[in-house]
């Protein structure tokens, strides 16, 4: 499912972690039309960022990390420079991440990402779970990520950090569709995803408005 156009469509699914955006990126590479390429969150804190500067962009809501913040904006720049020159070239770029603004103070990275991508035919994609299928999904350790997830203890049924990215994520909550995958599979949301790129865009999209700073 890909739109004839000379620039790559890119398509961004925020969202916390396991709130199901990697199984929906995988979906879209797998079903879509022409290759699709998956430059998310993971690949590029796993196999780009070095260790020392770990978790870079995925760092977590609350301020937890003061010494890596002022390199957080220079990676997202680097990120979104990536995905922008892919489209450019004509290659789709499917990105799941999970933007917020929860750090020592706030950084405004969305609207300075938007503004990267100005131009080019984005798709902005809220991917929500309630935290009661996030912390199952937790929980449950079948990702093949074992330690990379806070689970539930006895003290704490719903970690901290946990509730702050439910609460951080979605802020400002400005998306051209959102899908829920408490209730709808992973192939319902392609599904829906695939139906709102067949509909001439809307303008302003959603990135649109996020770079002129609404």
């Amino acid at each position: 499912m890909r739109p004839s156009m000379k620039h790559g469509q890119i398509i961004i699914l925020n969202g916390a972690p396991r709130s199901g955006k990697s199984s929906i990126a995988q979906v879209i590479q797998e079903t879509f039309e022409g290759p699709w390429i998956n430059l998310g969150v993971d690949a590029y804190v796993r196999h780009i960022t070095p260790p020392r500067y770990q978790p870079g962009i995925g760092l977590r809501p609350g301020g937890e990390r003061p010494d890596l913040e002022p390199l957080i904006p220079l990676f997202y720049a680097a990120l979104y420079e990536s995905i922008a020159a892919h489209s450019r070239l004509g290659l789709s770029v499917v990105t799941d991440i999970g933007h917020h603004d929860s750090y020592t103070k706030p950084l405004d990275i969305l609207t300075d990402c938007a503004r990267r991508l100005n131009g080019l035919p984005v798709l902005f994609v809220g991917v929500r779970c309630s935290i009661k299928v996030i912390m199952q999904r937790r929980n449950a350790g079948q990702s093949g990520r074992e330690g990379h997830y806070e689970t539930a203890t006895a003290s704490a049924p719903i970690p901290p950090a946990v509730l702050r990215w439910q609460e951080a994520v979605h802020h400002p909550g400005l998306y051209d569709l959102e899908v829920d995958t408490s209730d709808k599979s992973t192939e319902d949301c392609v599904t829906a995803i695939a139906l709102r790129l067949q509909q001439a865009p809307v303008h302003p999209t959603a990135f649109e408005e996020l770079a002129a700073g609404h």
